[in-house]
């Protein structure tokens, strides 16, 4: 035969249906007349689809293969655009809109995106709640033409093409006789209209980019990826379509003294033995203002202090959770003479001279945390 049709198609003569179908929707997404109107490439286009219909069947493939023409009696391979007048017109459809055509004129007028913006707070912030105002870059109606998309003074008229139907059909011949198949209207984009004279500001699009300050409550509690939903504040849809919603994703900065887990704070207090062995009062700045912490008499390093309710407010229901201070005892690394010297007599008097040393269950020696180490435990 004169047509190769898996040369056309691209594809092995051991090719699938699912690999031919493949083929056939990627070509015809790049050769369809209303992407590409060059007339060599409308004849590859019908090509395309005297190809697909013939190798889709089962039956004309069969007779393809054993050297006939499947299309000797359907009026010649691809008869017209939109093909599909065999059967594969919905096929077409799916490769450019993923669904099968749709009756009537489809509106200009549709939902704009949502829009996210990250917003960077303290921790304060975070934990009792407070108003931001923020800048927004978004499109809005535009003010020339509100949302209509043509020119002061004009408005979009009836497609000559379509008569407004936003399709346009057209007759085919196949072995079953002749049938109609339709297709978006290429002059108005299946729109049903056309807008003569476009408004110089928008473009005919309905809506300009704009910034503008908004105003956002930001609840008590946010922390970090929390996202407030501003709804209509995001996008405005072409042909002054409603707005989507606009989402703020919160950022909470880095503290320079508390460290947040969950609703809980937490924070470290470096003391020297001599105040952890006698106790002492130690104050600390809080998201609440300043306090005494006590430290009671033989506190030892990795204890913890739990201040309750001094952490940050429950985002959902009501309370707050915990500020917990860790206690870290420092050993002082040089002594002068005198401070040695009580020092040893301190230990004199408790018994310390040549202590022995507690070994509890559980707590590994130098060497066994490096085994573990290199064993990956």
């Amino acid at each position: 035969m004169a047509t190769d049709y898996y040369a056309v198609l691209g594809v092995r003569r051991d090719a699938s249906q699912e690999e031919i179908k493949k083929a056939f929707r990627r070509l015809a997404r790049e050769l369809h007349p209303d992407v590409n109107p060059d007339p060599k490439t409308q004849e590859r286009f019908k090509e395309i689809n005297a190809a697909y219909e013939v190798l889709s069947d089962p039956q004309k493939k069969q007779v393809y293969d054993l050297g006939g023409d499947p299309l000797s009696q359907a009026g010649g391979a691809g008869a017209g655009f939109g093909a599909g007048g065999f059967g594969n017109f919905s096929d077409i459809m799916d490769a450019f809109f993923g669904t099968a055509s749709q009756r009537g004129p489809r509106s200009r007028t549709r939902r704009g995106q949502d829009a996210m913006i990250r917003l960077e707070i303290d921790l304060e912030e975070a934990a009792f709640g407070t108003t931001k105002d923020i800048q927004v870059d978004t499109a809005i109606v535009c003010g020339t033409c509100n949302g209509e998309g043509a020119a002061p003074g004009t408005t979009a008229q009836t497609c000559d093409m379509c008569r407004g139907r936003g399709e346009v059909s057209q007759v085919t011949r196949s072995f079953l006789g002749q049938v109609m198949t339709s297709r978006p209207c290429p002059q108005c984009q299946g729109f049903g209209t056309v807008v003569p004279t476009p408004c110089p500001e928008c473009a005919g699009d309905g809506r300009v980019r704009s910034r503008r300050t908004l105003t956002v409550k930001i609840p008590a509690g946010v922390d970090n990826g929390t996202r407030i939903q501003l709804a209509g504040e995001g996008e405005v849809g072409p042909g002054g379509g409603p707005a989507g919603d606009l989402y703020v994703e919160i950022h909470e900065l880095p503290h320079a003294q508390f460290q947040r887990r969950g609703d809980d704070l937490h924070c470290t207090v470096t003391l020297p033995m001599t105040a952890a062995a006698l106790g002492t009062k130690v104050p600390l700045e809080t998201l609440d203002g300043l306090e005494e912490i006590d430290i009671r008499p033989g506190t030892q390093s990795g204890q913890s202090i739990p201040l309750h309710n001094r952490g940050v407010t429950h985002l959902r229901g009501g309370g707050r959770g915990d500020l917990v201070v860790h206690v870290e005892v420092q050993t002082p690394t040089k002594l002068d003479p005198e401070q040695e010297r009580l020092l040893r007599e301190l230990a004199k008097l408790r018994g310390e001279e040549r202590p022995q040393g507690q070994f509890q269950p559980g707590q590994q020696g130098l060497f066994s945390r490096l085994k573990d180490a290199f064993n990956g435990r």
